[in-house]
């Protein structure tokens, strides 16, 4: 019999196996100081596109008031226990339906992450008999929540509607075999390429085929949409989304998430999410501090206004440049470039090193071999200078790129960081 551990010594997975190279500075960095614009990474400033701040509520002053005055009141304990026992409070109850309104449906259900809740939301909602449709590019919390079904899933290709419908077509077959039903996911924003899920599409279908309809909307709640309501308002079917799930750990600069629906829809989730039942109740810090920052959010638009300013100036200038930014709908921006791996963190050192820019590095197994993404977040708090600042180092990069630097300098770096 093998030792459980013989897997791990002998292979430490796709990433795993860069981790002399990569650790410390390509991955798990440390970016230091207030989250804003700029920020430190290992003491020098960066304009800083990996902080997932869009509204630039992280370190406002007024939001940081809040939460100092709601830590000193509370603590960090209180409430304890979960919700169901002893952890619930007229706060949560507040929160909750302003989140409703928010995003325009009877009721919501605060959750304690992001992660956690999606996959407990999912297994809450279907049974062994149920079939689950979803698009293959979903983010992994949803593949795990999916992984934890016990009945049959289809997966349909990114954003294609042929093969959802195709899909659709033997899920229905399954279910009445099964006597089940379907639940179809989808993000409204794709948080690697940017691109809004097709709900107005999907739901279209609703006239063919009898499912329900999950939305994860971690990246549209708060920027998409004429009053933030996120991508089903973006499309104009915000009333047809059946299950909508958000994150407060986006738009919202803070930790926590909810599910909105139907009364009766959460009134069932809520006494049927394991993760919820069986977990501690969120802080009342992070209950009060999301107060605040969904008050902002309501009442002032020009944050949402300013954060698309940059969108579109980050955006609109590298399309000017010649830089390929796939399709994406929302404040996600892709940039992709060609070259390895050891090109890819040559060119990230040459970046933060030589112009002062910090953006996430995404190569493979995360994407396919001989790509680099380079994934950036604009937010509220960066400022046309930095846009830029930024666009002429891309184009030094790029150049560099092609002409074989990073190619001959990948090796030293590799030797750097002790390879």
């Amino acid at each position: 019999m093998k030792d459980l551990f013989d897997k791990i010594y002998k292979d430490k997975g796709p990433l795993g196996k860069w981790a002399s190279v990569a650790e410390g500075y390509f991955v798990f960095p440390k970016l230091e100081g207030p989250i804003s614009n700029r920020m430190k990474f290992q003491g020098k400033e960066v304009i800083t596109w990996s902080v997932n701040d869009y509204l630039g509520l992280a370190n406002r002053p007024e939001v940081r008031a809040v939460d100092a005055q709601a830590a000193a009141d509370y603590g960090s304990a209180y409430p304890m226990g979960a919700r169901m026992m002893s952890g619930h409070t007229e706060l949560h109850e507040q929160l909750q339906n302003e989140c409703a309104a928010f995003v325009q449906k009877e009721a919501a259900y605060l959750l304690n992450f992001g992660y956690q809740g999606i996959m407990s939301t999912i297994d809450a909602l279907v049974g062994k008999d149920d079939i689950i449709v979803y698009d293959v590019d979903t983010h992994a919390c949803i593949i795990d929540g999916v992984r934890l079904h016990m009945g049959k899933r289809f997966t349909y290709k990114h954003n294609d509607m042929a093969s959802i419908e195709k899909n659709l077509e033997r899920a229905t077959k399954m279910a009445e075999q099964t006597g089940g039903g379907i639940l179809v996911i989808s993000e409204g924003v794709f948080g690697m390429r940017g691109e809004q899920g097709k709900l107005k599409e999907i739901v279209a279908l609703k006239k063919k085929f009898n499912f329900r309809l999950l939305v994860d909307d971690a990246h549209g709640f708060g920027t998409l949409g004429a009053t933030g309501a996120g991508a089903g308002e973006e499309q104009g079917v915000q009333d047809d989304i059946d299950v909508y799930f958000a994150t407060f750990a986006k738009s919202m600069a803070s930790t926590g998430a909810f599910i909105a629906g139907d009364q009766e829809i959460i009134d069932y989730l809520k006494y049927n999410l394991r993760s919820q039942m069986f977990a501690k109740s969120l802080q009342m810090q992070l209950v009060v501090g999301a107060l605040k920052r969904l008050d902002m959010l309501r009442s002032m638009p020009e944050l949402r206004e300013k954060l698309w300013e940059n969108v579109n100036a980050l955006q609109g200038g590298l399309k000017e440049r010649g830089f390929d930014i796939g399709t994406t709908q929302s404040c996600v921006t892709p940039v992709y470039l060609k070259g390895s791996v050891p090109e890819a963190m040559a060119l990230v050192k040459d970046l933060r090193e030589n112009h002062g820019v910090f953006c996430s590095i995404v190569v493979y197994p995360v994407i396919p071999k001989g790509l680099i993404l380079l994934r950036m977040i604009p937010t509220a708090s960066h400022t046309l200078t930095d846009v830029e600042e930024t666009l002429n180092a891309f184009e030094a990069i790029r150049e560099r790129l092609d002409n074989g630097t990073y190619k001959r300098l990948s090796a030293k770096v590799a030797e750097a960081f002790g390879a």
